[in-house]
């Protein structure tokens, strides 16, 4: 077989493939030992018929196109592994001369793993910044724990900012009640911009017992079509006014929030958890800017198919999750002064999606020049970490004995490590 590269881009190439008539033999008994699978011959069970009877009793035609199929493909994978290519995509290939049985060249087109020339990586500038807890954000926390634990008691005053009522409203656009503009029994808290501006405002002031009419309008980027700038009407009927009483800060306020013996104790864990989660947080922007700085360093190609995979990899993700909040692709778009879907893609997805793939390509060159791989011990430790989150999802727990699932969590652990120890080497 003979084989000749031709560079197309950096992430392109096309073969051209010779194969001769020795292999073209070797790959008619191959399809031969396929077609014996399904052929009848007197005096033979089915598939025990030997090579030579099949070839008699088998059309030339189907012997022939069977031996092509299985020329091209030994060929292809043998020419891509002798010439050290990596295949992205199934090949494109086009046959430039058949002749059973004494030779075949065809051309195969694929994009393939480009090659990637790395920055300095131990020479970065980005630097671990962790932000310390102040007083001010220990107490702030605190309120935040009174509010949770405070009493609520019904008074007869006018509701003001902080306060919970209870309403029954109805929304109307142009005199007609519109969509989720209705309710009863509702339970609002005043301050907490739950509604559109002004809803609340128009509340407070108002005792239990009132009726009212409040002239609104819906803001300009409000996500539903239908409502946006939308000059409405809620007829208001106020239930009930409840006034929080926060607890007052002492042993007993500490003791409600853990087992503490005093408001010290209380502060000191806050001041550790708080001091954890920010170390966290920080160590995360790290790996993030030191990965995005070492790309920029860098020289990577970006082949098309691993971007087109990556953008609807972005896409179906991004649709669930619109999904779970209760938005819909359109009102998104609308939100985001995007015209078309296709704006959407171009100018947020495909961005998103290029950086994604780089960002792959570079570690995965970082962590073959580190030579850092995994033990079959800290595999398992990985995959039953998962297993222990959807220890009560029975399905969810299958899926994690799949080697194809096995690969993706060791992938995803190799990248975690590489990533680990670029964070070691610029420390």
């Amino acid at each position: 077989m003979k084989t000749n590269v031709k560079n197309l881009s950096e992430t392109k190439v096309i073969l051209t493939i010779s194969v001769d008539a020795e292999e073209l033999k070797t790959a008619e008994q191959v399809a031969l030992t396929k077609l014996a699978k399904d052929v009848k011959v007197p005096g033979f069970r089915k598939g025990k018929v030997p090579a030579s009877v099949v070839a008699k009793n088998v059309d030339p035609q189907l012997i022939g196109q069977q031996t092509l199929e299985d020329a091209l493909s030994k060929a292809v994978a043998d020419a891509f592994m002798a010439e050290k290519l990596q295949a992205l995509d199934r090949p494109e290939v086009e046959v430039k001369k058949y002749v059973p049985g004494k030779e075949l060249e065809f051309t195969a087109e694929v994009e393939v793993m480009p090659k990637i020339k790395l920055g300095d990586y131990k020479k970065l500038k980005a630097k671990l910044k962790v932000e310390k807890p102040t007083d001010k954000d220990i107490d702030d926390l605190i309120t935040r724990m009174q509010e949770n634990f405070a009493e609520k008691k019904e008074v007869k005053r006018a509701a003001k900012t902080g306060d919970d009522v209870v309403i029954d409203f109805v929304g109307k656009k142009d005199g007609t009640a519109f969509d989720g503009g209705t309710a009863n029994d509702f339970t609002l808290s005043l301050g907490g911009g739950q509604f559109i501006p002004g809803f609340e405002e128009g509340v407070a002031g108002h005792k239990a017992g009132e009726a009212f009419d409040l002239d609104l309008k819906f803001p300009e980027d409000y996500h539903s079509k239908d409502l946006k700038g939308a000059k409405v009407v809620f007829s208001v009927t106020l239930k009930s006014v409840n006034e929080k009483v926060l607890p007052k800060i002492d042993e007993a306020f500490a003791a409600k929030c853990g087992p503490f013996t005093s408001v010290e104790e209380l502060r000191a864990d806050i001041l550790a958890q708080m001091t954890e989660q920010r170390e966290r947080e920080a160590t995360d922007k790290l790996k993030d800017a030191l990965v995005k700085e070492l790309v920029e360093k860098s020289t990577v190609p970006t082949p098309e198919v691993l971007i087109k995979d990556q953008e609807r990899s972005i896409e179906q993700d991004f649709l669930q999750n619109l999904m779970y909040q209760g938005m819909t692709l359109d009102s998104y778009l609308e939100v985001n002064k995007f015209k078309t879907k296709e704006e959407w893609l171009d100018k947020e997805v495909q961005p998103a999606a290029e950086a994604r793939v780089k960002a792959g390509l570079v570690l995965a060159e970082l962590n073959k020049e580190l030579k850092i791989d995994a033990s079959t011990k800290e595999l398992e430790d990985h995959i039953n970490l998962y297993r222990q989150q959807y220890a009560n999802n029975k399905e969810a727990l299958a899926q994690f004995d799949q080697p194809e699932v096995q690969r993706d969590i060791a992938n995803r652990l190799l990248t975690e490590k590489t990533v680990e120890k670029l964070v070691e080497l610029n420390s």
